[in-house]
């Protein structure tokens, strides 16, 4: 009994003692791997810094700096972790994990996607801010309340547009989102031609009429 007990302890040592040098190695890359991306996220955030693009986006009303700074930190963000999991996937393959290796593989060819997400839902918060403001400006006869409430449609269907495609682009229940994205044209384009065939029928009668007798 203690002959078997010494020949299992002896081959577990031997073969931890063989695979401290592997996990060593797989540590010194990945405290490598930690540090670069440190070092890529602290140049990312002063480039951002440089650049000021809170501050210009708040002085032409585009996006609040609150805003911009989410977006620029979770931009950052991805871009640290993007670098870690790069030096991960070596770390795992010198401790012999080749699956895990696989998943984490997996993992970072969709990280294009998410990075392509985030600049896609910023984009579509500054052009739903700046829709918002040319309708507001563009119905200043109207009364202050119904200029303001049309404003916030165009903006909430923009935002609300800009997170299907952030969904599609994350490939989130793409066949849903696009089955809903053609209900909506559909609702639209229906609500559309009643609106108009019902509550601008004469007028439709008249221009009809006019074009009738340009033509005799």
């Amino acid at each position: 009994m203690f002959e078997a007990v010494n020949s299992i302890l002896g081959r577990f040592w031997i073969r931890f003692i063989d695979f401290l040098p592997n996990f060593f190695g797989g540590l010194l890359i990945l405290v490598i791997g930690l540090v670069i991306a440190g070092i890529l996220k602290s140049v990312l955030i002063s480039v951002f810094r440089l650049a000021r693009l809170d501050r210009l986006f708040a002085k032409t009303k585009l996006a609040g700096q609150q805003e911009t700074k989410l977006w620029e930190d979770v931009l950052t963000e991805i871009v640290r972790w993007t670098v870690v999991l790069l030096f991960l996937v070596p770390t795992l393959e010198v401790w012999g994990l080749q699956r895990a290796s696989s998943v984490v593989n997996e993992f970072l060819l969709y990280i294009p996607n998410v990075i392509a997400a985030v600049v896609l839902g910023f984009v579509g918060l500054v052009l739903s801010n700046l829709v918002s403001d040319v309708v507001r400006n563009s119905v200043r006869s109207v009364k202050g309340a119904s200029a303001n409430a049309l404003a916030t449609l165009a903006k909430t269907a923009m935002l609300f547009f800009t997170a299907l495609v952030v969904l599609n682009q994350l490939g989130v229940a793409q066949d849903l989102v696009r089955i809903l994205f053609t209900g909506i044209v559909g609702m639209l384009a229906i609500a559309g031609g009643l609106s108009f065939g019902l509550g601008g029928r004469d007028h439709a009668k008249q221009v009809l009429d006019d074009l009738k007798k340009s033509i005799k």
